[in-house]
C-alpha cells in the first residue's frame, strides 16, 4: 500500500509546532543547521518565543517549515513504506524532495533560505497573498486579470490563493466580497509567491539548484510530484525545471491530490505545521484516511497509524 506524505507550506507556524520533532535525536542535526541559518537562534526558541511578525517573516517561515517536513521524515523514517508518493505545498515541495531523498536534508534547508532571499529581494513593500474561497474558477481568473495580479494557488472545492502587490490585493479583496465570496483572507506572506512578479527569481533559483548533490531517482519505490501540475517527476532536469518555475507559476494543489491518488495513496500524512493539507485531502477523498502529524500527542502513535493503513 501507499502512503502519500504531503509537505506543508508556510502560514500556519505557531509555538507547538516542533513538540514532536524538536527532541527527536535523529533530527538533532537537522536543528543545529537551521540554527545556523537563523543567525545562530534555536528555531525552537524562535517559535515559543518571536512575536507574530518574526514567526511569519519569509525567510524565517521557510525555514521553519522546511525544517519542520525534513525533522518529522528523519523522526518517522523506519515507518513510511517504500511505496509513498511525496507532494509538496508552495515551499513545502523544496521539503518534499528532500523527504523523497534527492537532496541531502542539510542542502534543503540552505535551498529554502536561499530561495527566500531571492523571492523576498524580489518584492516590493506590500506584495503578498490573499484566500478567496466561494468563487469558480473563471470569476477568480477574471478579477485576476482586470486588477493586474494572479492565481497563486489552485486548491479544491473553489478554494484560490491569489497574489500580486499591495493595490491588487486591495481591489480582490474589495471586489470578491462583493461577488459574495464566502471567504476572504491576508495570508500572512510577505511575497506574491507563484505569480509572474518573481520571474526572474524562478531563473536564479534554477541555477542555484545545479549547486547541491541529488540523488535521482527517489528512494526506492518513492514517486515525487511536481506542484505546477501534479505530475511525476521522471526527469531529474525536467523536475528541477519545474521546481524552479514553481516559485512564478500557478500551483495546482488540486492536481498533486489527485497525483497522489492516481500513484495509489492509501493514505495521506501531513507532516506540518497545521492540517490545511491533510482536511484538504479528506474533503476531496474522504474515503482515504488523511491526517496531520499534528493530530498525534507521540511519534508512536503516528507510527502506529501509519502502519494501521499502509499494511492493508
Amino acid at each position: 500500500m501507499t502512503l502519500a506524505i504531503l509537505c506543508s507550506g508556510q502560514g500556519n507556524q505557531n509555538p507547538n509546532m516542533f513538540t514532536l520533532t524538536g527532541d527527536c535525536a535523529m533530527a538533532s542535526h537537522l536543528f543545529a543547521s537551521a540554527t545556523m541559518l537563523l543567525d545562530r537562534v534555536d528555531p525552537r526558541i524562535i517559535v515559543r518565543q518571536e512575536a507574530e511578525n518574526g514567526v511569519f517573516e519569509n525567510r524565517t517561515a521557510q525555514i521553519l517549515c522546511t525544517l519542520q517536513s525534513l525533522a518529522a521524515i528523519t523522526a518517522l523514517k523506519t515507518s513510511i513504506p517504500q511505496r509513498s508518493v511525496f507532494a509538496g505545498y508552495s515551499v513545502g515541495e523544496i521539503a518534499a524532495w528532500g523527504a523523497a531523498g534527492v537532496f541531502r536534508h542539510i542542502d534543503t534547508l540552505t535551498l529554502a533560505a536561499r530561495r527566500a532571499e531571492m523571492m523576498s529581494g524580489a518584492s516590493a513593500a506590500g506584495d503578498g497573498l490573499v484566500f478567496i474561497r466561494g468563487l469558480a474558477y473563471e470569476a477568480i481568473r477574471r478579477l485576476c486579470e482586470e486588477h493586474h495580479g494572479a492565481i497563486a494557488i489552485i486548491n479544491p472545492d473553489d478554494a484560490f490563493v491569489v497574489g500580486g502587490g499591495q493595490a491588487f490585493l486591495g481591489a480582490i479583496t474589495r471586489n470578491a466580497s462583493e461577488a459574495h465570496a464566502t471567504r476572504i483572507v491576508r495570508l500572512p506572506v510577505e511575497v506574491a509567491s507563484h505569480t509572474p512578479l518573481l520571474s526572474e527569481v524562478s531563473a536564479q533559483f534554477r541555477s542555484a539548484l545545479e549547486g547541491p548533490s541529488k540523488a535521482f531517482p527517489p528512494i526506492a519505490g518513492a514517486r515525487l510530484l511536481s506542484g505546477i501540475d501534479g505530475a511525476s517527476v521522471s526527469r531529474l532536469d525536467q523536475g528541477l525545471d519545474k521546481l524552479a518555475a514553481q516559485i512564478s507559476h500557478t500551483v495546482r494543489w488540486a492536481d498533486n491530490l489527485q497525483g497522489c491518488v492516481e500513484n495509489g495513496a492509501t493514505a495521506f500524512l501531513e507532516l506540518g505545521p497545521g492540517r490545511a493539507l491533510s482536511e484538504m485531502a479528506a474533503t476531496s477523498y474522504p474515503d482515504i484516511p488523511s491526517r496531520s502529524l499534528d493530530d498525534f500527542k507521540t511519534l508512536d502513535g503516528a507510527r502506529a497509524w501509519i502502519s494501521r493503513w499502509t499494511s492493508r
